[in-house]
């Protein structure tokens, strides 16, 4: 008997392996979140799908998103990432990724690195929220909303609530998978 699983990835393997095996999963990992944090950015108005078939040409682009290499990039580097078709040309996402990896250092030299600051909001722990519908799904809290104007606060753009809450549910800040789906509840038990 097949699994059910949120019926958003479809049938494309790559897309399943990801709901499957990373889409809701708590990361404390500054360096991962902060790797999310940026993909989530250019998925800002297209589907996630469009980004996960780029993440290794990401990877490539932004130097396995290396903060200090990210932040270290100049207008000759961004004009190149301009150029390179392997991933999402949009002048205002590259910009943005480079600032965001400033202002993760920069948090990150005061004391606030990039887990901590994000897992607080949730007390350290994944919200369980119970979703029957892909519909019931929102694009957006008031948590969210919450943590994007905190983290524009600390100088982060392309920071929208928006964004935010595509990357609490891929970073298992929340549980968004279906009630139906197998993985909603093997990651309740694996949180025990």
């Amino acid at each position: 008997m097949e699994s059910v699983r949120c019926e958003w990835c479809g049938t494309d393997e790559l897309y399943c392996r990801y709901h499957d095996t990373e889409w809701g999963v708590p990361v404390f990992d500054d360096q991962k979140l902060f790797e999310t944090l940026i993909l989530e950015t250019f998925q800002a108005g297209l589907s996630w799908i469009t980004v996960l078939r780029k993440r290794e040409t990401f990877r490539k682009a932004f130097l396995n998103f290396d903060p200090n290499k990210m932040a270290a990039m100049k207008e000759t580097d961004i004009a190149a990432l301009m150029q390179d078709q392997g991933i999402i040309r949009n002048l205002a996402k590259i910009k943005a990724a480079v600032n965001n990896a400033r202002c993760y250092l920069k948090m990150q030299e005061s004391g606030k690195p990039l887990g901590s600051f994000l897992w607080q909001f949730s007390d350290g722990k994944t919200i369980i929220n119970e979703f029957s519908t892909l519909h019931d799904l929102p694009s957006k809290t008031s948590l969210s909303d919450k943590i994007s104007r905190e983290l524009k606060a600390h100088g982060y753009t392309f920071m929208g609530s928006t964004v935010v809450y595509a990357h609490m549910q891929a970073t298992g800040m929340v549980n968004d998978h279906l009630t139906s789906c197998f993985r909603y509840r093997e990651l309740i038990d694996n949180s025990h």
